[in-house]
């Protein structure tokens, strides 16, 4: 365990620092690759020293280094999360060939979640490279799954598609994709992870009207960030909490 968080951790954070261009700039249709990541006070480009992940962050206390400009929460929270995922999913799954289709996964699901979140929308620029990705890798380095991973793909896209049809106000055609999509990686754990998605969902939503009274089943939740946790469940304990359903009740 040790030895995969000391590869893991570093790559995890840099990728997170990745994923905070891609939130920022691919809702506003901006490059995720140029220009070089500015302050968005003063327009400072940022020097290498100030770009490190969680570090630069935490040196500058959370400020720009020559406005002083607040520099959001949300870029070290990214990168930590990213980085704490990457070291589950490899110590869960082990240092394995399909890492290579589970870690781009891994930092999709954040990222759609943070984009979900500020945007309500889950973009097509992620979802529909990551579709194609899920069934390449799954070739390469899951062959043998490639049956199970289509049908939870389509299953899970259905599934999703008779929600937002039932309830259109509930959710949209970019959380019936992204269900798709993670169904083409996580095969049969889908089931457990849309069920993780769905319930978490109610209780956040029963949570808030609790709080804010009946008029607040009017606001609207974005139901990405829901998916996004079900998903990282499902890459920890999906498999597993199939094969204890399949045991219980199927055997």
């Amino acid at each position: 365990m040790e030895a995969v968080a000391i590869a893991i951790i570093p790559l995890g954070a840099a990728i997170g620092s990745f994923l905070n261009v891609v939130i920022h700039r691919l809702p506003l249709g901006e490059s995720i690759v140029k220009p070089r990541s500015r302050c968005p006070g003063c327009g400072t480009e940022l020097r290498a020293r100030d770009n490190v992940p969680l570090l630069s962050w935490l040196a500058l206390r959370g400020r720009c280094r020559d406005c002083g400009e607040r520099i959001s929460p949300r870029y070290p929270t990214v990168e930590l999360l990213t980085a704490a995922a990457f070291v589950a999913v490899a110590a869960v799954r082990g240092l394995q060939p399909e890492l290579l289709a589970l870690l781009p996964f891994t930092a999709m699901l954040v990222a759609v979640a943070f984009i979900d979140l500020e945007h309500r929308i889950i973009p097509n620029r992620i979802l529909l490279p990551m579709a194609a990705w899920g069934l390449l890798s799954a070739a390469l380095f899951r062959p043998d799954r490639l049956p199970e991973l289509l049908i939870a793909g389509a299953a899970a896209f259905l599934l999703l598609l008779a929600a937002a049809l039932a309830y259109p106000g509930g959710m949209g055609m970019g959380d019936v994709k992204l269900a798709g999509v993670m169904g083409l990686y996580l095969g049969a754990a889908v089931a457990p992870a849309l069920l993780a998605a769905f319930t978490l969902g109610a209780l956040v939503g029963l949570a808030i009207v609790v709080h804010d009274g009946a008029g607040a089943r009017k606001r609207g939740l974005p139901f990405g960030p829901f998916l996004a946790v079900g998903g990282l469940l499902g890459l920890l304990a999906g498999p597993e909490l199939v094969d204890l359903y399949v045991q219980r009740f199927l055997s």
